[in-house]
């Protein structure tokens, strides 16, 4: 009986260290065990594409995110107004939006100059989102990301929804280049496994990757590109850079089928000022096809010659060292006194009739960058909206104390888009441009 439990036990034994061995063997997430046919890496048909790579193009972020009272969202005055409100005293925008193109807009309690009602637009309506592509072609701009923050996936997703069914749309009727950008600011790294539902649903709903029904959806190194913004920011957020090393090896999958870009802080080199110390950030950089550094904020004309432009080419320098493209990024301005209901951050980074931009634009070139961001298309909240305007003589009349910020009364409406098209001609090849800003016939 002894011999017979003896053997039992050997065998038991046996069985159990074997399949301890075996567990811990195991293939990683894209490997292969010996012996096995590895996984092959996807590849796509781009026949018919429009744009196979960033390299060349001049881009701008396109937020989308206001809702108007009245419009097909529900949502009041989303980004607009502040505790439901959007009145006198009571806004979250600077800048105010020239809609005499619109085919819908929606009144407001704001009063124009010559005392009629004044009215803004929203992105829910598709004529709206056509008529900002339709500028994007007339102008020359080559595209845009459509942003798509995750907290609002999470509670609003059917409004974040439309917009991008509506930019999808206007970017194959206009040919302009469209990239989904996913913004993680006030996300937390428990909620990314709805990023990565959202991302799937979004293909399947939208034929994403199929390249006849979206032939102008952006492809970067032979494979549709993803962004994902807010990584290795030191501004205290719910998420770690372990967790978004996590989400892109889920994004890419076991047969690499996407490329990705990261949007990071501008000092991600350096590992200083507004990004964490934490070389985990570089070792993720390293993994993905490029890289965005947010310059919002950062520097003005004043103090742009005295850092940016050797921080650019010690980036450039690090990222073709460790094989990541680079994208820098130029905006025109920055204004936020009625977001943050305080009258000396009005103009805070003053445009200077786009000499501001224009200087960044010329500095990037330069350097040698290839391609180019531009923040943002709409952005009014913190006044670095590119599209048209209404000009300082124009906008309507706030509460005492508090005002709009225009663009400068001298300039067309259209001068900074008209600027993000000369900016676009440049990174196309063309050679007529230099580091004066180009003169309008």
């Amino acid at each position: 009986m002894m011999k017979k439990y003896r053997l039992f036990m050997i065998i038991f034994l046996y069985i159990f260290v074997m399949a301890c061995s075996n567990r811990n063997n195991m293939p990683k997430e894209g490997s292969t065990m010996e012996g096995q046919e590895p996984v092959e890496e996807a590849k796509y048909d781009e026949t018919g594409c429009n744009y196979t790579n960033y390299k060349g193009l001049v881009m701008a972020g396109y937020q989308g995110w206001f809702s108007a009272e009245g419009d097909k969202s529900n949502n009041g005055w989303t980004h607009y107004g502040q505790n439901q409100k959007f009145e006198p005293g009571s806004t979250c925008v600077d800048f105010w939006p020239d809609v005499s193109e619109y085919d819908k807009t929606y009144e407001t309690a704001f009063n124009l100059p010559n005392g009629e009602k004044a009215h803004v637009f929203s992105p829910q309506d598709e004529s709206t989102v056509d008529l900002h592509f339709k500028w994007m072609k007339e102008y020359g701009l080559h595209g845009v990301f459509v942003q798509r923050f995750l907290v609002t996936v999470k509670n609003q997703r059917q409004n974040t929804s439309k917009v991008f069914e509506n930019a999808l749309k206007a970017a194959n009727k206009h040919d302009r280049a469209i990239c989904v950008m996913y913004d993680l600011s006030g996300s937390k790294g428990s909620e990314f496994n709805l990023l990565i539902n959202d991302f799937e649903q979004l293909i399947r709903d939208y034929e994403l990757f199929n390249n006849k029904s979206n032939p102008t959806y952006l492809r970067h190194n032979g494979k549709p590109l993803i962004a994902i913004w807010g990584v290795g920011f030191n501004d205290h957020r719910e998420y770690t850079i372990q967790d978004v090393a996590n989400l892109v090896k889920e994004l890419r999958g076991n047969n690499n089928k996407v490329s990705i870009m990261l949007g990071v802080p501008y000092f991600w080199r350096t590992l200083d000022r507004d990004a964490e110390n934490n070389r985990q950030l570089h070792e993720l950089i390293k993994t993905v096809d490029i890289i965005m550094p947010w310059a919002v904020g950062r520097y003005s004309l004043d103090n742009y010659d005295n850092f940016v432009p050797q921080t650019l080419l010690k980036d450039l320098e690090w990222c073709k060292e460790n094989e990541v493209d680079y994208i820098p990024l130029a905006f025109p301005g920055f204004s936020w006194g009625n977001l943050l209901k305080d009258a000396s951050l009005y103009d805070e980074i003053p445009r200077h009739k786009g000499e501001f931009l224009w200087q960044q634009i010329a500095g990037a070139y330069d350097a040698g960058a290839q391609s180019l961001y531009l923040a943002m298309f709409d952005e009014i909240d913190e006044g670095t909206a590119l599209f048209k305007c209404l000009r300082q003589n124009e906008v309507p009349e706030n509460a005492p104390g508090f005002k709009f910020v225009g663009i400068e009364d001298n300039l067309p409406n259209d001068h900074y888009l008209w600027l993000s098209g000369e900016a676009a001609k440049w990174f196309a090849g063309d050679k007529n441009h230099s580091t004066n800003m180009p003169v309008r016939e």
